[in-house]
């Protein structure tokens, strides 16, 4: 059986962090994002190019969602999604690619 570290990504996206998170998130941070209007999931964040995001910093990379088919048809290009740790956004991911069809709205 596959972990969520070795399944394919879902989607690339660019992180954009707030500020508001207190120290950088590394390579593997797994935070809730908000794919519909009511859903919370968690989801693993790779980077390109760098192990670390700063608190108010940007990077490329991917996201590997827990259990997709669970919220089908929820994202396509362009949608920006909350990162958040609880009920605090840290930042937002703007899809730029998605790899999954079941996510493709």
């Amino acid at each position: 059986m596959k972990t969520i570290f070795e399944e394919q990504p879902d989607v690339e996206v660019i992180f954009e962090f707030n500020g508001t998170r207190k120290n950088p998130a590394a390579d593997g941070y797994r935070p809730h994002h908000l794919v519909t209007d009511n859903y919370l999931t968690t989801g693993v964040h790779h980077y390109y190019d760098t192990e670390w995001v700063q608190p108010d910093g940007t990077a490329k990379g991917t996201i590997t969602f827990l259990t997709p088919e669970a919220y089908p048809n929820c994202l396509w290009v362009g949608k920006r999604i909350n990162i958040q740790e609880g009920a605090r956004i840290v930042g937002y991911a703007t899809v730029l690619k998605i790899f999954n069809p079941i996510l493709e709205k």
